[in-house]
């Protein structure tokens, strides 16, 4: 008796779960209606950025309620939003899709161990599909990301300080740095993004402030809040881009340093695993055969 209730439960967990899942592939791969940009409003002027689940709140949808309704009840919606606007907002994603995806993994993975093992307590691990995504695809992306911003970013704040002391404005510095790049980095990219959110009506102080929660990297909030203070200050802005290039080259130096001294350490992971054990077998192969055969030969 016992077991026929389980196998009820199974099938009911299997067909509950077989529709959630077809319900977030067809939603997933669904064209929207009326697409959002991923550059943002001109509404989200001043500073005033909104969520990208806020705006379903008007939609009409069913499903577009229920999204809004599952991101906000199990505490995704800032954490996706500041995900997504750290991947670059890229058009081929959005924070709906991210959390689509969360909701397949989450529901298939342990629907997958049930059936393997016909146990329910394998409904623990839902929560670990939830988390899968983000650190099997979305933090390699956006470490990725990060480490192209900042690959290029001493080279960029020497031409910055450059053109600045021959008279340019920084924004006009900025503007002519991106321009003559013969490579667009993700770094050319951001900066190209901010020149056009000033053009569109920002103000200088909220398009740096939004270049720097783009980006996530403390160098580039540190840059911002340098020119920041320039212009409140009236300080010179050319002999602070010129130190803090300095400092960006000194502390890539110094974690140059300490991946190399950290090298040796490492490299004791392989030598263990692969390199002793082969020469243990090398050396002792021939006394161990020679102990099988008839005793040592000595």
């Amino acid at each position: 008796m016992q077991d026929q209730i389980i196998k009820v439960i199974l099938i009911l967990l299997s067909v509950v779960g077989s529709a959630a899942v077809f319900t977030a592939v067809q939603r997933f791969f669904a064209p929207r209606e009326k697409e959002i940009s991923p550059m943002g409003d001109v509404s989200d002027m001043e500073g005033k950025e909104s969520s990208f689940f806020a705006k379903l709140e008007d939609s009409p949808n069913f499903w577009d309620k229920m999204d809004l309704f599952f991101a906000r009840r199990m505490g995704l919606e800032k954490k996706l939003d500041e995900m997504y606007t750290l991947l670059g907002r890229p058009p081929n994603t959005n924070p709906l899709k991210m959390l689509h995806l969360k909701m397949i993994v989450g529901g298939a993975l342990p629907l997958v161990f049930i059936v393997l093992s016909g146990s329910l307590f394998c409904l623990i691990f839902a929560p670990m599909g939830f988390i899968l995504p983000d650190a099997a695809i979305y933090s390699g992306r956006i470490r990725k990301r990060q480490e192209d911003i900042i690959r290029n970013f001493p080279t960029f704040v020497d031409l910055a300080a450059l053109m600045i002391e021959s008279g340019l404005d920084y924004m006009t510095a900025f503007d002519r740095i991106v321009k003559i790049a013969p490579v667009k980095t993700g770094l050319e990219i951001e900066i190209e993004r901010t020149i056009n959110e000033v053009s569109l009506g920002y103000s200088r102080r909220d398009a740096l402030r939004r270049l720097s929660t783009r980006t996530g990297l403390q160098e580039v909030r540190s840059f911002v809040g340098l020119i920041v203070q320039s212009d409140e200050l009236g300080t010179s802005l050319v002999e602070l881009l010129r130190n803090y290039s300095a400092d960006l080259r000194f502390r890539r130096l110094n974690k140059a340093e300490k991946l190399a001294a950290q090298a040796s350490t490492k490299m004791l992971i392989p030598l263990f695993i692969f390199i002793f054990p082969t020469v243990f077998i090398l050396m002792l192969a021939p006394m161990i055969s020679d102990l099988i055969q008839g005793g040592m030969p000595f």
